[in-house]
């Protein structure tokens, strides 16, 4: 999927100040010189406590119960986000809207698809109301950016979790909502059916994407020359290919099928085979916060629960009122004595609200991917592992 890379984290040394000054009293004439008294003023940017042993009277006087631990300090900014988001009321999401299924947005203004049902369950989670969002459309290039700076809460945006980009962003992912591989678009008329075939080629692509970075390594590895004809976004990437400007046009496979759908004679178009990378597509946000880290990754996780133990949109009250289920309850709220809500500074009924607002993890996909819509995608490996896919929720406990 399309990715930036990482900006460079600063070291910033913070040196300890040390301020002299010196008084010296005036001296009577015939006097001996006065001892020189000098005063130091010392500004401390750092405290460090230092555990000393006491000495041997003192330990003897020292009561003989030992204290309780002290709880351990939580992280730097821990509950920030939240708090912050809170405050002001709405949730800022960092989205596509230029991918039809996945993040889009129409003539109207109104944006749908299936990271943006995700922005939709974290706002049920937090306020039980999915229209407390403000959706920040953001290119490849200005995502990780917008994170960092605290423009956005949240970035939900078909966004590839690499090794470089969960270190040196600032930023870390959490589960995988999506899994995906990168694939190649020809016109069907060419008879192109595989990479060889592409040799001498113009390729469009988007810039600042791993997409960009694996087309060059894997044409590389085969010793494919092409000309790769890079555009800032989505719509000038396709708009070139639709135009014929470019022989073929590389994306995540989902991204094509999404593209495609869109395109003046879609039935003209074919997605080769070949599949180019490893793409696991899912939200991200900032270090430092491990409350709102947790707050997305078990959002994500409750959809996939759902989908697992049957529990949909529709029915979801009812399975409230009559399951006995013990993960069941406890994921829904239901359970009188344990409040998993309260441990992430959600109601405890968090799960139950994201589930009656956007549904379960294949309510989501069908509304947008589902072989109903018109970028119909197979599930294949993102369906559930008891269906022989990849996901997979830890136990609500």
């Amino acid at each position: 999927m399309t990715r930036s890379r990482k900006a460079l984290g600063l070291l910033v040394a913070i040196p300890l100040a040390l301020i002299a000054c010196t008084q010296v009293p005036a001296a009577a004439p015939a006097a001996p010189a006065a001892p020189v008294e000098v005063t130091r003023e010392v500004e401390v940017t750092r405290i460090v406590e230092v555990t000393v042993a006491a000495p041997a009277d003192a330990a003897a006087a020292a009561p003989t119960s030992t204290p309780a631990p002290a709880a351990p300090a939580a992280p730097s900014g821990f509950g920030e986000t939240l708090k912050a988001i809170k405050a002001r009321d709405k949730l800022i999401c960092g989205v596509n809207s230029q991918v039809p299924g996945f993040g889009f947005v129409d003539s109207a203004g109104a944006f749908s698809g299936f990271d943006i049902d995700y922005c939709k369950a974290l706002a049920a989670a937090i306020f039980n109301d999915v229209n407390k969002i403000e959706y920040r459309p953001l290119t490849a290039e200005q995502r990780f950016a917008a994170l960092q700076s605290g423009e956005i809460d949240v970035l939900i945006r078909n966004t590839t979790w690499t090794l470089t980009r969960d270190t040196d962003n600032g930023s870390n992912f959490v589960a995988t909502t999506f899994y995906d591989g990168q694939g190649i678009m020809v016109p069907k008329d060419a008879n192109i059916t595989k990479l060889e075939d592409l040799d001498g080629a113009t390729i469009c692509v988007q810039k600042g994407t791993t997409t960009e970075l694996n087309l060059a390594d894997q044409m590389a590895a085969r010793n494919i020359q092409y000309t790769p004809a890079v555009f800032e976004d989505a719509n000038g990437t396709f708009g070139a290919y639709a135009e014929g400007r470019c022989d073929a046009v590389t994306t995540d496979k989902s991204g094509l099928v999404s593209r495609r759908s869109v395109l003046p004679d879609p039935e003209n178009h074919v997605i080769l085979d070949v599949t180019l990378s490893k793409e696991p597509l899912g939200p991200m946000v900032r270090h430092g916060d491990d409350q709102w880290f947790d707050i997305v990754q078990w959002t994500v996780f409750a959809t996939f629960a759902a989908e697992e133990f049957g529990i949909t949109s529709e029915n979801v009250d009812s399975v409230i009122a009559s399951d006995t289920r013990p993960e069941v309850k406890r994921l829904l709220g239901a359970d009188e004595k344990v409040d998993l809500g309260a441990k992430l500074g959600l109601s405890k009924d968090w799960a139950a609200n994201v589930i009656k607002a956007v549904g379960n993890y294949g309510e989501i996909y069908d509304r947008n991917l589902g072989p109903n819509t018109k970028t119909a995608i197979p599930r294949g490996i993102n369906s559930l592992y008891t269906n022989g896919g990849l996901l997979y929720a830890p136990p609500f406990r």
